[in-house]
């Protein structure tokens, strides 16, 4: 408390809260000698030598002057010398020093400053704190590197982001003077313009500074963990000063929520350092407390900087209100005086106080530009927060048509799965953003697909806050669930009567579950029985919706429907379903397939996506099912992908290191035909290299189509390098990032012996994986360690649904025991686990 006391007092006077000192001067002017003597005592000095007096530099003196007085408090000395009295041998000895003062730190000149550049007390004061804090104050200017700051600090420190229009400002010497003195606590980052301002919403051309606070620091002051890659941003709404941004910073050190059992009008009001700040009040019930809870952390999120909220646990008898109020506020102004309401959302809550710092404005004459800039500010700390849970919250006041799904319950799901070929079902939590947002685009399908008039498919949903038996898989005698308890949500499951359910592990988004659907229809695998049924097949568009789109397709060739190899190939083909078309040849058709491709029967043939369905891939059918999806897998992966969002879970889930290469968006015909050269001569690579590149996976990235690729390559090399960029990561052995050498061409033989280099260690790293540390939030959210000490079967992959589930199964756990788990996992039901040993680093 004292050393926050001293903090104020110093913010405070150097803001102008003090008079100034009646004809008393700072300005000390040194004789040689005392000169001398200051700077071999260590001590920091900011030194003018004046030789000719102009009326600038007259002016500049009364300046320098006032500088003194406010330097002083940081232990630096203000002083001048004159050079006509007195000779400082170099800087009395040339009349082009004259235009310059000089910082002196550690008995040695430490910059010079241009007398442009400290024409007055702002810019002088600012310009200084400015230097003696360069290794400590960064500056960023793309988007790209503020990401990495972000990383640099997460978990660690909180970022305080300030942007001033210009240097030597009253705003810059404002975020100067603060990150002197909280510079050890938070890292202040300054920007004055470039395309980071883009980001964060700001016009360039208003002329008006700002600050936004980046919670990068996981503590237990959070009551959700932060799940987003960027941290959680709040804007400070006020106009840039010293004293705004000490009570910004101060306020962003409470509790996001605050929990009292005692009636608003019996809690105490702000205490210092927030007693200037409103207090919300909210109502939460035992029944709903945990649903209560998720609001009141929303909702905080959204006031963070405005106001100070608490729930009130209506179960305490303490508490007195009626129970037809559900909100209510304090003033700082008025006291002790509580207003009770009664409102439907949390818009108008936050209403009240964006309407409040309004009618405080309003004698201001930059009103309407303030109001502006606030609204694209609270716009994008949504955005920066958590996208998915952001989208939730502004579409929450939408209703969502679930005319073109059935709700499914325990009591009619066997009935509904019965009479339909083909049921897709998603359960759900209603308090889980993820949950929540996917449902919207799962209703999307559904609409899509009652538009198109498919009758062999019916969309459902279950609702396991509600139908927690059904979820937790607890079987009637007489109806057996098709499916293991669920650990993790949302989680989609593809239903046929009197089969095993088949997991949908796509992306979360209406496409690709749409297109899942489609190849789903198909029986897997398809019995062919004439030659025009197998052109069909290998040619055909599944269906008109999936235009331009070309999936995966396997051939199975048996002698007879009876051989012992059918059902085993059968049961991949069921695994495959929804992912690949799988067909099956038998007898005649089968023999003269294998004649004419010159294979004996029984065989498997692979047909990629990427490659001419006249060349297919020969397998020769395994030992088991597993065995045979690991062949096809293989199979079906191109020499050089090209890496999307979409398919790079199952590209690292193989534990090979990467070999990749980043190419721009191309601008026309030419840079796309230089793309395509370089991707050819990558294959060359694989070629050339024979089987010591068994041990990489060559693959690219195109920028253009996968913009997110600029940060993955940016936070690998800490900035972005000229392109083409090819780059080696995540190496089993380590976390070393290699770059092949920049604007050297990339050709075949080049790199394979650079590869030889890193192989016989001569080559030095560009870079590290895994070198930020994101803890979570308390010690049970810790479900990316759980993850990694899972181990994957080594013939067939198994997600950490499927392994939670077994587990799950196993120790017969209730799925309502499992709530946290539930709302914590969001990308996890889908994305294969990894086997390298950064398996949570920036890719």
């Amino acid at each position: 408390m004292m050393w926050m006391c001293i903090a104020v007092l110093l913010l405070w006077t150097r803001s102008g809260g003090c008079t100034e000192k009646a004809n008393t001067s700072d300005l000390i002017e040194y004789t040689a000698a005392d000169f001398y003597e200051k700077l071999h005592s260590g001590k920091m000095m900011f030194i003018y030598f004046e030789y000719k007096v102009s009326p600038t530099i007259s002016l500049f003196l009364v300046e320098l002057e006032k500088s003194a007085e406010a330097l002083q408090d940081y232990g630096i000395l203000v002083g001048k010398v004159n050079c006509n009295k007195e000779l400082v041998h170099t800087y009395c000895e040339d009349e082009r020093l004259l235009h310059s003062a000089f910082l002196f730190r550690g008995g040695k000149e430490f910059l010079d400053l241009h007398l442009d550049t400290v024409f007055d007390v702002n810019s002088i004061v600012s310009e200084v704190l400015f230097a003696i804090l360069r290794e400590e104050v960064k500056y960023v200017h793309t988007d790209t590197d503020l990401l990495a700051m972000e990383k640099a600090t997460r978990g660690n420190k909180d970022i305080v982001l300030g942007y001033v229009h210009s240097l030597g400002t009253q705003e810059h010497r404002s975020m100067m003077e603060t990150a002197y003195v909280y510079g050890s606590k938070y890292q202040f980052i300054l920007i004055t313009g470039g395309p980071v301002l883009k980001q964060l919403g700001v016009n360039e051309v208003s002329h008006s500074s700002g600050v936004w606070f980046l919670h990068c620091r996981v503590s237990s002051g959070f009551m959700t963990a932060v799940t987003s890659e960027r941290c959680p941003l709040t804007p400070m709404r006020k106009p840039l000063s010293t004293l705004s941004l000490h009570s910004f910073l101060q306020l962003m050190e409470a509790p996001l929520v605050t929990e009292v059992y005692d009636d608003p009008s019996m809690v105490q009001p702000p205490q210092f350092p927030y007693q200037q700040t409103p207090q919300v009040f909210l109502f939460s019930r035992p029944a709903t407390e945990h649903l209560d809870l998720d609001t009141a952390t929303t909702l905080a999120w959204r006031l963070r900087g405005l106001a100070l909220l608490l729930l009130v646990h209506r179960q305490s008898p303490a508490v007195k209100t009626p129970d037809g109020y559900n909100v209510a506020y304090r003033l700082p102004e008025k006291s002790l005086e509580v207003k009770y309401l009664t409102l439907h959302n949390l818009d108008e809550v936050l209403e009240l106080f964006t309407n409040q710092d309004k009618e405080e404005e309003e004698d201001d004459e930059d009103e309407e530009l303030e109001d502006e800039e606030l609204e694209d500010e609270d716009s994008h700390f949504g955005k920066l927060d958590d996208e998915i849970a952001a989208s939730v919250y502004e579409n929450r006041g939408e209703m969502l048509d679930l005319d073109s799904i059935i709700q499914l319950t325990s009591d009619n799901f066997h009935t509904a799965v019965a009479q339909s070929s083909l049921t897709v079902v998603l359960f759900y939590l209603k308090w889980d953003a993820v949950s929540m947002a996917f449902l919207s685009s799962f209703i999307d399908v559904a609409e899509r697909l009652a538009d198109s008039e498919f009758d062999d498919v019916q969309m459902g949903v279950v609702d396991c806050g509600e139908w927690t038996d059904l979820c937790a898989a607890q079987s009637r005698p007489t109806l057996p669930i098709p499916f293991q308890p669920f650990t993790a949500f949302p989680t989609v499951l593809l239903l046929c009567p009197k089969e095993s359910a088949l997991h949908y592990r796509g992306m979360l988004g209406s496409e690709a579950l749409f297109r899942f659907i489609m190849l789903s229809r198909s029986a897997s695998p398809v019995l062919l029985s004439s030659e025009e049924e197998v052109t069909s097949f290998l040619q055909e568009v599944p269906h008109p919706d999936l235009a331009g789109y070309k999936p995966h397709r396997v051939l199975g060739l048996f002698k007879t429907q009876t051989d012992t190899g059918v059902s085993m190939f059968t049961e991949a083909a069921k695994s495959l379903r929804g992912q690949v078309l799988t067909g099956l040849l038998t007898d005649g058709l089968a023999e003269k397939w294998a004649a004419d491709s010159t294979v004996d029967l029984p065989a498997v043939l692979v047909f990629p996506s990427w490659k001419k369905y006249t060349h297919p891939t020969m397998l020769s059918v395994s030992s088991s099912a597993e065995e045979l999806l690991t062949h096809i897998d293989t199979a079906l992966l191109h020499p050089m992908p090209e890496l999307t969002v979409e398919n790079l879970p199952s590209f690292l889930s193989l534990g090979k290191a990467l070999l990749l290469l980043f190419v721009g968006e191309e601008e026309d015909e030419i840079g796309r035909r230089q793309n395509q050269v370089l991707v050819e001569e990558m294959e060359r690579v694989v070629e050339l290299g024979g089987e010591r590149m068994e041990r990489y996976l060559a693959c690219w990235i195109h920028l253009g189509r996968t913009p997110a690729g600029m940060s993955v390559l940016g936070s690998y090399l800490g900035s972005m390098p000229p392109l083409p960029a090819l780059v080696l990561t995540h190496l089993p052995s380590g976390g070393e990032i290699y770059q092949y050498p920049p604007n050297t061409p990339i050709v075949a033989p080049s790199v394979l012996q650079w590869l030889q280099k890193i192989e016989d260690g001569t080559e030095s790293p560009a870079g590290m994986l895994g070198e930020d540390s994101w803890p979570p939030a308390v010690e049970f959210y810790d479900f990316l360690k759980i993850i990694d000490m899972q181990e994957p079967n080594s013939a067939q992959q198994k997600t950490p649904q499927d392994e939670e589930e077994e587990e799950v199964d196993e120790e017969d756990v209730n799925v309502e025991d499992e709530t946290l788990v539930e709302e914590a996992t969001d990308s996890s039901p889908n994305s294969p686990p990894y086997t390298n040993h950064n398996p949570h680093s920036e890719l």
